[in-house]
């Protein structure tokens, strides 16, 4: 099962159950992931860590 496949069936079980309200939270989520993902290593983290 791939990762995107997993992203695919949260949307499509927020659509059908009409979970509407956690689709930001989750979303936000994710791009505060890969913000801290691919900004290791790199001048930006001192930045980044200073928001949490």
């Amino acid at each position: 099962m791939s990762k995107m496949s997993i992203v695919k069936e949260f949307f499509q079980y927020a659509r059908k159950h009409k979970r509407y309200v956690i689709l930001p939270i989750v979303i936000l989520l994710l791009l505060l992931g890969f913000i801290i993902i691919f900004s290791q290593g790199s001048a930006l983290a001192p930045f980044i860590y200073a928001l949490f």
